[in-house]
């Protein structure tokens, strides 16, 4: 007679766990945990023993299902946000998977993570890993997103470039010559092969058969393989044999955006539905979707003449993006690399408008297309510590609390200050604390209310220091399910657009779209004098949501200040007229009546 682990619900007949209803298929899969938990307690290294959902627990759970799986555009409204992660704990000390347990059982309201599936699945590190995570998602029901790479990579690599002219998917020079780039012309055929080397292995199956049936999988691709671009590496017919071949010398540059991005979705499409298939779990193929870093507009559009040579918009579209991706994952990040902070023109924030409207797009295209916002505040964790002097990964948050002397900004080293925001801005006078950081990323959270907050941090930062800077976004995302007014204006509200003024980036916006409002900055009491550059700072940041009609409206006003509270900030509503706030560093809500004479602050 077979003997079956019945530690194990994926050996049980179908049979069995189909007839039975959601509550005991529960039941079953918590007992897979227990199971599990003994197995891993036998380990050398085993992990700390599961306890049993909380009651907090079952109910987040409860709403993160319900939220992931509403349609991005319905009656329902905008979906409530979840937040997550692109560090996937594989490194001791980073997020591990207990660190997500921690947030589940203390109910709070993130999309579950995790790295691709590898290696063998039969190994203690996948059990200890895979295997724990899974069977805690599935006795929950939960929805999950698991970390890419850039499947496509492969395609470029030696193996492919020393091979058949027709099977390469790269760059062919006008010479002959191949580079180690993907083109939008090349061989289609290969796009295929990345399911057999990423889905069709015994690890994806292993994590199929531990959660056979998730409510929705997210794939989400680091999406960053070496590509062939339209403009960046010089003239395209000079880039591309392919290119010159079919289309000849002479083109327009909207014409090259064009057929690239129509080149990308052929591809990408190719790639998607092989990888697809290839599961073997009809519920992972039905709820699974493929989420890029970046696969969005650009946030710069307008910023300088050279933003069309980093984009794909033309007459057709914005961005093929949306055409071909179930979703993009756009990066609010104040870049370590170039001079955009969180207080002037040049920030986030202001760049952040520029999505509104292209979301709309993309809604019509693919009414179900996930928006999320990647976020950064440009640290490297190394650099940032050692800049400050922490002592210890406790000391990190207090050093970046308040500002340096000058001696100390003199004795900043030059390579630090480059891999570091905080840095920076300590190098100015100022200081970086969670507050700073919590009121920039819930206004990039309320002018786009995308699906998923995804912060990133590098794979090996450790989570202690800088916990606390994570637990604002967290916290963030909570406040939205804990106050029903901040829920109802999520789901429903309109942004308002300031038609006092254009968007500050104006250059070479196509005629079509120099219309479409993209500011959404209210006016206020501390605006600096007219006209801005990119480097004017401004003293306070807010937006205004609006619901009903004539005497029923009512606002939500969201402010934030980076660099200091302030007090009594008269800030002009569109459509209402001006109301007197006070705006802290970690931002405020207030609630505002057709009718009323003082702003309500909510959501503290």
């Amino acid at each position: 007679m077979r003997k079956i682990d019945i530690c194990k619900p994926e050996n049980l007949p179908r049979t069995v766990t189909a007839a039975c209803s959601p509550i005991i298929r529960r039941a079953i899969r918590w007992f897979s945990v227990l199971c599990g938990v003994l197995q891993l307690a036998t380990m050398a290294n085993a992990a700390e023993p599961l306890d049993p959902p909380t009651a907090a627990a079952k109910k987040a759970a409860a709403e993160i299902r319900r939220e992931a799986i509403l349609p991005s555009i319905g009656p329902a409204g905008r979906p409530l946000p979840l937040a997550s992660h692109w560090n996937v704990g594989t490194v001791p000390g980073t997020f591990t998977p207990d660190h997500q347990i921690e947030l589940l059982q203390q109910g709070s309201h993130i999309l579950p993570w995790m790295n691709w599936p590898s290696g063998d699945p039969d190994s203690e590190n996948f059990k200890a890993y895979y295997e724990r995570l899974l069977a805690y998602y599935a006795a929950l029901d939960l929805p999950i997103s698991i970390r890419g790479t850039q499947w496509n990579a492969m395609l470029v690599k030696k193996s492919y470039r020393e091979g058949p002219e027709a099977d390469w998917a790269g760059v062919i020079l006008p010479d002959g010559k191949r580079l180690p780039r993907l083109s939008p012309f090349g061989a289609v055929e290969p796009w295929k092969d990345p399911a057999a080397v990423y889905v069709d292995t015994p690890a994806m199956r292993r994590a199929q058969e531990i959660y056979p049936d998730p409510p929705l999988v997210i794939w989400a691709s680091n999406n960053e393989a070496p590509d062939l671009r339209w403009a960046k590496h010089g003239p395209l017919e000079e880039q591309s044999k392919r290119y010159l071949e079919k289309y000849g010398a002479g083109r327009s540059d909207d014409f090259k955006r064009q057929v690239v991005g129509e080149g990308w979705v052929e591809r990408f499409g190719v790639m998607f539905q092989a990888m697809r298939a290839a599961l073997a779990s009809d519920a992972w193929r039905k709820n699974v979707r493929f989420v890029g870093y970046g696969a969005f507009g650009p946030s710069h559009y307008g910023r300088s003449s050279g933003w069309e040579v980093y984009s794909l918009h033309c007459d057709r579209w914005t961005s093929p993006d949306w055409h071909v991706w179930d979703g993009g994952s756009p990066s609010y990040y104040t870049h370590n690399w170039n001079q955009n902070r969180d207080y002037w023109v040049f920030s986030t924030q202001v760049e952040a408008m520029n999505w509104v409207f292209m979301q709309e797009e993309a809604w019509q295209v693919n009414p179900n297309f996930w928006f999320e916002m990647s976020t950064w505040d440009g640290n490297e964790s190394k650099a940032w510590s050692q800049g400050v002097g922490a002592a210890d990964d406790a000391s990190l948050v207090d050093a970046s609390s308040r500002p340096l002397t000058a001696g100390q900004r003199k004795q900043l080293d030059p390579a630090d200050l480059k891999k570091s925001k905080t840095l920076q801005y300590l190098q100015l006078g100022q200081d970086y604390p969670p507050a700073r950081q919590a009121g920039w990323v819930q206004y990039g959270m309320w002018i786009l209310r995308p699906r998923v907050v995804r912060e990133f941090r590098g794979h090996a930062t450790r989570l202690e220091p800088i916990e606390p800077y994570w637990r604002e976004t967290v916290a963030a995302v909570d406040r939205v399910y804990a106050h029903p007014v901040l829920a109802d204006f999520w789901r429903h509200g309109e942004l308002v657009a300031n038609p006092a003024h254009r968007h500050p980036y104006q250059v070479n916006i196509p005629a079509k779209q120099q219309d479409i409002p993209r500011w959404y900055l209210l006016d206020t009491n501390l605006d600096p004098p007219r006209p801005w550059t990119l480097e004017t700072e401004l003293p306070v940041f807010s937006l205004a949501l609006v619901r009903g009609e004539g005497p029923t409206r009512e606002w939500l006003v969201y402010a934030h200040s980076p660099l200091q509270d302030r007090k009594q900030v008269e800030v002009t509503i569109p459509g209402r007229g001006a109301i007197q706030i006070d705006v802290p560093r970690q931002g405020a809500f207030y609630r505002i009546d057709a009718d009323a004479l003082t702003p309500q602050r909510i959501g503290e």
